[in-house]
């Protein structure tokens, strides 16, 4: 039953977001969506109170790249350079496929909404593998033995939020991609083992 509830609710975000980019968030109906998604308007409601509710699903559709990238992950390659990769990735689906408006609302709502806070939820795939990559890189010495694997996940993600952060408050002006493989070596540097 847990994978038919996520199945439904995987193809509503992935059928909203695809809406989203293609026509825009504010012409996308509900109805749009449901069509899309081939559900129910029932089922739309059941996970969602409404349209902006769906916005916090963003951080799950990373999460669904995150998913397919740590398939072909390897335990040979250097933790740091895998990190590097996974970012690369990640920020180039941004720049692809979500429309830089959305982005910005939902730090925005994320910010300033008492509600659920997705980009923080510690039992996101986005969180267990940066855990599992941390730990990793530890016990094979690549990583810091300085900070805890807790600590060195913070900082990664933080340091994630604050380039998309830097890259909304410009108004998109720079390639987020790009910025990022100039800055997030030099800003993660710290979690690199000295030895």
């Amino acid at each position: 039953m847990a994978r038919k509830t996520r199945n439904t609710k995987g193809k509503i975000v992935s059928a909203a977001w695809e809406l989203f980019y293609s026509q825009g968030y504010d012409d996308t109906t509900i109805e749009e969506i449901v069509e899309r998604s081939a559900t129910s308007r029932g089922s739309f409601y059941h996970y969602f109170k409404s349209k902006d509710d769906l916005l916090g699903s963003l951080a799950y559709l990373f999460d669904e790249q995150y998913e397919i990238l740590a398939e072909d992950l390897s335990e040979d390659q250097d933790t740091f350079d895998t990190l590097m990769y996974l970012n690369r990735e990640l920020f180039s689906m941004i720049e692809q496929r979500i429309d830089p408006e959305l982005i910005s609302r939902l730090y925005s709502t994320q910010i300033t909404s008492g509600g659920e806070k997705s980009l923080l939820d510690s039992s996101r795939t986005y969180y267990k593998l940066l855990r599992k990559l941390m730990s990793r890189g530890r016990e094979k010495g690549e990583l810091t033995d300085e900070m805890s694997v807790s600590d060195m996940v913070r900082l990664y993600a933080m340091c994630e939020r604050a380039l998309i952060c830097e890259w909304c408050l410009s108004g998109f002006a720079f390639s987020l991609k790009d910025y990022s493989e100039r800055l997030l070596p030099l800003l993660l540097s710290g979690i690199r083992s000295k030895k």
